[in-house]
């Protein structure tokens, strides 16, 4: 009877043992890829010491990823010592092309001393139009001063067209 019921409790837990490895083994490989995902995202939870080589390197690809990205958006994350000559090049043309957008956007980020002569051109012109369009609909700042005498004829067709549109529509 002894011999019966130790092998039972035996054959019981070998068993247990046996079904649960795959458990206890997914467990572990789910810490695992749970840390592998915290140390690529940057997560204050992530634990390098339990990292492969491989994925110690995967885990700085994904920072350097991020420092780029952090950079090209403008953020103050952005280690501008971490990038790639080829990188920091970029970088510049980035960031010289979004102040040139900014400058034309009417944008107070625009930074008009960094502009090449013809970029400046461009911008005046731009300026030009948004007061113009401004002075013609009424919305915006209208500054009529720098309206030509053409111009001003322009604006003020348009509106008195606006005019008469608005009491037809009873506004």
């Amino acid at each position: 009877m002894k011999t019966s019921l130790r092998k039972h409790l035996w054959v019981q837990v070998a068993c247990l043992a046996l079904c649960l490895s795959p458990i206890l083994a997914f467990a572990q490989s789910s810490d695992v890829a749970e840390n592998l995902d915290a140390c690529k995202t940057g997560r204050e939870s992530c634990d390098q010491s339990k990292l492969s080589a491989g994925q110690l390197a995967d885990s700085a690809l994904a920072a350097h990823a991020r420092n780029v990205a952090n950079c090209r958006n403008g953020y103050d994350s952005c280690d501008r010592s971490k990038l790639s000559e080829p990188e920091t090049t970029a970088l510049a043309v980035a960031d010289h092309q979004r102040n040139v957008t900014d400058c034309n956007d009417g944008m107070q980020s625009c930074d008009r001393s960094k502009l090449t002569p013809s970029e400046s051109r461009e911008m005046a012109i731009a300026e030009k139009q948004r007061n113009l369009a401004a002075c013609k609909d009424g919305t915006g700042a209208c500054d009529s001063s720098k309206l030509t005498v053409a111009e001003t004829a322009e604006v003020n067709i348009a509106r008195r067209q606006l005019n008469a549109s608005d009491c037809e529509n009873g506004s």
